[in-house]
């Protein structure tokens, strides 16, 4: 009798117990990866440094799109134009003012969220495939703008030709320093990804999760599901947008191509590959599809092709996404 009770309460904790270890392990892989991260410029050479400072910028687009996706349930193939918007925002400051690049983030960040308010407004009253066709209208409209105000946004030439100064908050660093630049990055989207987990993880993103399981079920408890979605929608775009102004400094130049729909793919992409079920998923999926990309292109000139091959592949193979399908094997493991 003793033996059976000793049996049950041993089953009834495994799963806990494999729980609490993947838990450890993960906290365990993510403080390794901080201190990797951190001294990546002391024992790297400049151009990982430059490679590891894109993918942190992309992570931060693609997580602020699994807000959206992931969370909300809503797929949405315009959301390069809050990207796009927040670097000609910072690119426009900078030239013109040289502003502090804090407060010309600042500023990226408002002017993103304003644009996300007013075509989440219009979109948000669709759903599923309107939504996403919505969307990319949207975002094809913003791009053109972009495109086609020589007077403003520099047409198709973009706007380069600017220094980035000063961080602000009394800080004297040298932002042209690659090294320096991406540990600015790096504190940054940090600190934005750690407030983006305290959103998702709040009674705000609880909600966003029951809204993408069944919507109609929350509406009939009293929940204003297009006050939430747009609410979403919004933040997803404020995030987008810091995204957007970290990229200028990076890039030197804010050019339409940062608005176009190709460019609303990539995140859609990331948090496939990395797994939209996860938080820090789009982060690994930005890792993995930036890599690919590079050394791919270091091989072929037909780069186009072999990354979708290999795209293909793990979309139809790691169906949670290769964090999840990682996860999911150790839990199996264990």
């Amino acid at each position: 009798m003793n033996e059976t009770r000793a049996t049950q309460s041993a089953a009834s904790a495994g799963p806990s117990g494999r729980a609490g270890m993947l838990t450890r392990l993960a906290w365990g892989v993510g403080v390794l990866a901080l201190i990797l991260l951190i001294i990546l410029p002391w024992v790297a050479p400049y151009f990982y440094i430059f490679i590891a400072t894109e993918v942190l910028i992309l992570g931060l687009l693609a997580a602020s799109f699994n807000l959206i996706f992931g969370y909300t349930g809503m797929l949405s193939f315009g959301h390069a134009a809050f990207f796009g918007i927040g670097s000609y925002a910072v690119a426009m400051l900078l030239q013109a003012y040289q502003w502090p690049l804090l407060l010309c983030l600042l500023v990226a960040v408002l002017v993103a969220t304003v644009l996300a308010l007013i075509i989440g407004f219009f979109c948000v009253r669709l759903n599923e495939v309107y939504f996403a066709m919505l969307t990319l209208a949207f975002g094809m409209m913003v791009f053109s703008i972009a495109h086609q105000w020589r007077s403003v946004t520099n047409g198709s030439d973009g706007i380069a030709g600017f220094s980035v100064g000063s961080l602000g908050l009394g800080v004297d660093v040298q932002l042209g320093n690659p090294s320096v630049y991406y540990h600015v990055v790096l504190v940054i989207v940090l600190l934005a990804a750690a407030l983006l987990y305290l959103i998702c993880r709040s009674s705000f993103g609880l909600i966003l999760r029951a809204i993408r399981q069944n919507p109609e079920r929350v509406a009939f408890c009293g929940v204003n599901v297009r006050a939430y979605r747009l609410a979403s929608f919004t933040v997803a775009g404020a995030f987008a947008g810091l995204a957007g102004g970290l990229m200028a400094p990076f890039l030197r130049i804010a050019s339409p191509e940062l608005l176009h729909w190709s460019m609303s793919a990539e995140p859609v992409l990331m948090t496939i590959l990395g797994g939209s079920g996860y938080f820090l998923g789009p982060f690994v999926g930005a890792g993995m599809f930036v890599l690919l990309e590079t050394w791919i292109t270091s091989m072929t000139q037909a780069w186009m092709l072999v990354l979708g091959i290999i795209l293909a592949f793990m979309v139809m193979f790691f169906r949670r996404g290769l964090l999840g399908t990682v996860l999911d094997w150790i839990q199996e493991r264990k």
